[in-house]
């Protein structure tokens, strides 16, 4: 009877042990399970399918992760054709500046890359031309006040009938002489680059005065070249300096002649040189009639400002110039596109999340692109973000 009775109570503590070691294992999964809850709410709002490319996220997700929808609409699509050049000098404001009698160099008041002003003097020749062609005016300038006065006594004789009118002709033919040999001198110093003002003065000049010329700038500009030196014997062909205007200058760009066609005259054209330059902006002037030997292309010349003398001849730049501006039905901006599976994309808005769809791409500018089919006029798609979107969908758990 004691045996009976110790069995079913050994099974009682055995069962009791049980329940008391299950139940605070049974407490602690409930509370792993309350903890991994919004683990498992953040998995079901990104819900992903690899296979039907459709990226869930909520509002506030998409909004944290930058994602920006826009409805599918028109816009002018810029064609533009880009082209190598490289600056040059305004060839219409460079000026050889050449003495226009040979002469000494006694001074030289400018030196290369020294700013000038039109009229400045740029250096100082001693001459013995230009005296020769200056004593030559005054000597005409004697000759005339002596041939007035003779003319005028033998008309005063003439009239009284004193002296015969051979002697009165020959005194008016010879101020006539007297007055265009003056005229001629004149015009000599006058070639030579002389002011009125100079020549009405030069009379009262000392001599050594009239044996200096001056080099004067022709306008406002840069020295570019310098040609002469302190004691240097200039010829009146030798340039002695060189000046650019520098407040504008060339672009002339390479044009290939797969893009000839497209190029004209008066097109807008971006100038941009890099380095942290800023682009400049002008229009084509100058087609070149003839290819270049070099590489066998066709300068297309473009005029720019370059007030602060930034764009400096030599650089090599990169031009855009817009061929074309057409306006289409479907325009999208290039970061909205993605290229996969070798098919161009974008993500389209809907209900059921983010799409992925494969759209027909055509012309494009290089930072929008016109789409043919796959979007609609109206239709949602994300414009700013695609790539984090693509980036979900390509997650492993995505391919689960």
């Amino acid at each position: 009877m004691r045996s009976r009775l110790r069995t079913p109570i050994r099974w009682l503590s055995f069962i009791a042990a049980l329940v008391v070691t299950v139940m605070p294992v049974g407490c602690g999964q409930a509370d792993t399970q309350r903890r991994n809850e919004p683990a498992r709410a953040e998995a079901t709002t990104r819900e992903l399918s690899r296979g039907e490319g459709i990226v869930r996220l909520t509002d506030p997700q998409a909004k944290q992760s930058g994602i920006v929808t826009s409805p599918a609409g028109p816009g002018r699509l810029l064609i533009e054709v880009t082209l190598p050049g490289e600056v040059a000098l305004n060839a219409d404001r460079v000026a050889h500046v050449v003495p226009r009698v040979p002469g000494v160099a006694r001074e030289v008041r400018k030196n290369l890359g020294d700013t000038v002003r039109r009229g400045e003097i740029m250096a100082v020749l001693e001459s013995r031309e230009l005296a020769d062609s200056t004593g030559e005016l005054l000597s005409a300038r004697e000759h005339l006040i002596l041939a007035q006065s003779n003319f005028t006594r033998e008309e005063r004789l003439w009239l009284k009938k004193i002296s015969p009118e051979q002697d009165y002709i020959q005194a008016k033919n010879s101020l006539a002489e007297a007055g265009i040999a003056l005229r001629t001198a004149e015009q000599k110093l006058r070639a030579l680059g002389f002011s009125e003002e100079y020549i009405a003065q030069l009379s009262t000049r000392q001599d050594r005065a009239a044996m200096l010329y001056q080099i004067v700038a022709p306008f406002d500009g840069t020295i570019t070249e310098k040609h002469v030196s302190l004691g240097e014997l200039l010829k009146d062909e030798s340039p002695a300096f060189v000046i650019a205007d520098l407040s504008s200058v060339w672009v002339n760009l390479d044009v290939h002649q797969k893009d000839l066609p497209l190029i004209r005259t008066g097109q807008k054209a971006v100038i941009s040189v890099g380095s942290g330059i800023p682009d400049a902006v002008g229009r084509v002037v100058f087609l070149d009639p003839l290819a270049t030997e070099t590489n066998r292309t066709i300068h297309a010349r473009v005029v720019i400002p370059n007030a602060d003398g930034r764009y400096r001849p030599g650089l090599f730049v990169t031009g855009r110039i817009s061929v074309e501006d057409i306006r289409v039905p479907v325009l999208v901006p290039n970061e909205a596109l993605l290229l996969v599976d070798g098919n161009m994309c974008l993500f389209i808005g809907g209900e059921d999340g983010f799409r992925l769809q494969r759209v027909t791409t055509g012309r494009t500018d290089g930072a929008f692109t016109e789409i043919l089919q796959g979007l609609k006029p109206g239709q949602m798609f994300v414009s700013r973000g695609a790539f984090t979107l693509k980036s979900e969908l390509e997650k492993p758990e995505a391919k689960n």
